[in-house]
């Protein structure tokens, strides 16, 4: 049971095959034996969601049930849940306990969905490998001496390795879809403001985007109907209903126009991954779809002004930490100053001080505007070159990542190469667009892992109906993500 998607594990608890309990039970079970090598839970609520289950179960027997009634989740642990350990990956947060559910942890409880626990996370979610959470590396389930990415790759190793149906993430330059490349899964960022961010751990707030990891499209979309919508708490969250976007999973893509962006097909795109989406682009062409080149001229700029603009919001963000209210506190203090150094040097891992320290440059006096405001510039620019595509295709298509999944260890000693990994992705941040990783294809490792190849679909401003509808049409014609690891 537990490696099947939502879909089918909805029918099967629709139908009496198996009760909430029981498959709770079972991914609990999986949890126990399998946790312990792929680090993928930071905390695991086995009493909750027992609890959880026993009233999903309650609830079906009254028929008043969902799709997601019942099913097994598991949370990036970047969403505070009300008396459970909410960490952020880091040691700063540790002990730090949530007062309150944050607004997709209350909508989807609201749904009947069971939570299982906390997954692991680069800390603050800040990386691309998850090898710099405070709680150690998550595992890739396809190589254990890989990474799943960042930051959400602790979600994407909990759906990958079956030890939850579906998780949580969260997306700032990339960190739901590149996980999702290396584990292959289907990993889907919503618009900006689509999803509410209220009771979500800001990194940066005008690039922060929750968003489901799933085994397909359909999965998401399922979650994508729980999780969207307005909140009065989120000054971000646009006031716009929320869309079903199950109702037109089906539709054709006759006549849809591709676009395929001329500078992603460039030197550094691994040619497995080239291949894939080549394949990719033929199994579209065959449903109806036409192809078309197009122009990103500023796209080669989207990592400089990213690593500008995310750290100068992650310097503001978070200068709440400091020892005082909550949080990691140094011991025995000489004085108050003494306080705030140590805290936040003891407290925060070297890529969190990196990054606080590059964006407090970028941020002062002499430098703001050499910088910080130069990078918001060239954020419009690339916000336009996204408006001015869609005038000619209706989605675009692309890698998600340059290469499969690498090594643990075999990028920390160079930040630079470490950011690069998000080459495909830190744009549609910047530009505030949907966007959704999907599996395409698989690879060799020299030492003979097969490792999964992620195609990237982006979509207009708040499309996210016609993203999954595309999506789900290639998955409905291929088996890429169906493919689970080995053992």
């Amino acid at each position: 049971m537990s490696d099947r998607t939502v879909a089918e594990l909805s029918r099967s608890l629709a139908q009496g095959e198996i009760s909430s309990v029981e498959l709770t039970r079972d991914y609990l079970d999986r949890i126990a034996q399998h946790n312990s090598l792929y680090n993928a839970y930071i905390t695991v609520t086995e009493d909750l969601a027992l609890a959880q289950a026993a009233q999903a179960d309650a609830a079906r027997a009254k028929g008043d049930a969902g799709p997601l009634t019942g099913i097994p989740i598991a949370h990036k642990d970047i969403f505070c849940m009300k008396d459970v350990l909410t960490t952020c990956g880091s040691k700063m947060l540790a002990n730090f306990v949530a007062p309150y559910d944050a607004t997709v942890v209350a909508k989807l409880n609201a749904a009947g969905a069971v939570t299982l626990g906390k997954t692991n996370m680069d800390e603050f979610a800040m990386g691309s490998s998850n090898e710099n959470s405070f709680f150690g590396a998550a595992r890739n389930p396809w190589d254990t001496d890989r990474v799943p990415g960042g930051s959400s790759g602790g979600s994407a190793t909990a759906v990958a390795a079956d030890l939850c149906a579906i998780a949580t993430g969260t997306d700032t330059g990339g960190s739901i879809r590149q996980p999702a490349a290396f584990c292959g899964l289907t990993g889907f960022k919503p618009s900006y403001g689509r999803i509410s961010r209220w009771g979500m751990i800001a990194y940066a707030s005008s690039l922060d985007q929750a968003g489901p990891i799933s085994k397909s499209a359909e999965d998401a979309a399922l979650m994508m109907n729980v999780m969207a919508g307005p909140d009065h708490r989120d000054s971000t969250s646009v006031d716009m209903p929320a869309p079903d976007f199950t109702a037109n999973l089906n539709d054709s893509l006759q006549g849809l126009r591709i676009g395929v962006v001329r500078q992603h097909l460039a030197e550094g795109l691994d040619a497995n991954v080239e291949s894939a989406l080549q394949d990719a682009i033929k199994v579209f062409e065959s449903l109806g779809a036409s192809i078309k080149e197009i122009d990103l001229p500023n796209s080669h700029l989207s990592v400089s002004a990213y690593y500008v603009i995310a750290p100068a919001e992650a310097s503001a963000n978070l200068s709440r930490y400091d020892g005082v209210r909550f949080g990691y506190r140094c011991e025995n203090p000489a004085n108050l100053e003494d306080m705030y150094k140590r805290s936040r040097s003891e407290g925060f891992g070297n890529e969190v001080k990196r990054r606080i320290l590059v964006g407090t440059y970028a941020l002062s006096a002499g430098y703001y505007d050499a910088y910080y405001i130069k990078a918001q510039q060239i954020r419009r620019l690339i916000k336009q070159d996204y408006i001015d595509a869609f005038k000619e295709v209706d989605v675009i298509i692309g890698p998600t990542t340059p290469n499969t999944a690498f090594k643990i260890g075999e990028k920390n000693d160079d930040p630079v190469t470490m950011y690069l990994e998000d080459i495909y992705t830190v744009s549609i941040n910047l530009a505030g667009l949907p966007a959704i990783s999907i599996p395409a294809g698989s690879s060799k490792s020299a030492d003979g892992k097969s490792l999964p190849i992620g195609i990237q679909l982006v979509g207009s401003d708040f499309a996210e109906a016609k993203v999954l509808n595309i999506a789900h049409q290639f998955q409905q014609h291929t088996d890429w993500h169906q493919q689970r690891p080995e053992g």
